[in-house]
């Protein structure tokens, strides 16, 4: 019988071993996909929307681990997931969730109707139709390997959180990617440059990336990974968008590769 290899050992968060596989599989993401629009999702695509969203809940967790970490603590809670968004307003993403979730409760604000009386919280729809909160339970398997990547578990609450945030994120995600493929690009797209008074203008920085994304090509019934990198542009912001985009594309040139 042969020797098995021998297994490396774990000396703290895992990094390029883990991060090289998306926790989030592109059956899962196509699946979310088709909850949202008709539209054919290429691989390519399936892998930009996986790794979006990997870099994303990746920087929240990492957040929260520091948060833990100055309480002595490896297992986050709630809390910690508030002190991540308050210290980082980059990851705070998939917004719809926090009026399921017990944890932003109380910090959404209280909602009043045109009369002055406070609106109830909303409550749980029995609708069959699908939507990112119905199906938040799909991702807690990438999201405890997420956890186990950066060294720390969770309790049970704040896994649920990070289920809704991932779910919520990934189907706006895909919402802003049909539209761009609709649309036949960004639309809302804009720049601002600054400029000296008296001085004038500098010509547009044409290679921008960013501004690449901004018109498409190709059919108009497949979305494809340049068009999850556009909806990428609408979603997130700062370095965290930066980072995203530049993981996204890596992770798809590495899948056509591969």
């Amino acid at each position: 019988m042969p020797a098995q290899p021998a297994r490396p050992e774990r000396s703290g968060p895992e990094t390029a071993s883990v991060m090289d596989v998306s926790p989030f599989k592109p059956s899962l993401v196509k699946a979310v996909f088709r909850d949202m629009t008709p539209m054919h999702v290429s691989r390519s695509a399936a892998w930009a929307a996986a790794s979006v969203t990997r870099t994303v809940l990746t920087e929240i967790i990492e957040g929260a681990r520091r948060a833990a970490a100055e309480e002595a603590r490896r297992k986050l809670v709630p809390g910690d997931l508030l002190s991540a968004i308050d210290r980082n307003v980059e990851v705070e993403v998939g917004s719809k969730w926090y009026d399921h979730s017990p944890t932003f409760r109380g910090l959404t604000g209280v909602l009043y109707d045109a009369e002055g009386v406070i609106v109830p919280s909303r409550k749980r729809s029995r609708s069959r139709k699908p939507s990112a909160v119905v199906g938040a339970h799909r991702f807690e398997a990438g999201v405890k390997k997420l956890l186990r990547s950066q060294g720390v578990t969770a309790v049970p609450a704040m896994v649920r959180d990070l289920d809704g945030i991932a779910s919520v994120f990934l189907t706006d995600l895909a919402r802003d990617a049909a539209m761009v493929v609709r649309e036949g690009g960004v639309k809302r797209f804009g720049t601002v440059t600054l400029a000296m008074s008296g001085e004038p203008a500098p010509p547009p920085f044409l290679e921008d990336p960013l501004l690449a994304l901004s018109t498409r090509r190709g059919d108009g019934r497949t979305i494809g990974g340049d068009d999850v990198l556009a909806a990428t542009t609408m979603q997130l912001f700062g370095d965290l968008r930066q980072r995203a985009l530049t993981e996204a594309r890596e992770a798809t040139q590495n899948t056509s590769a591969g």
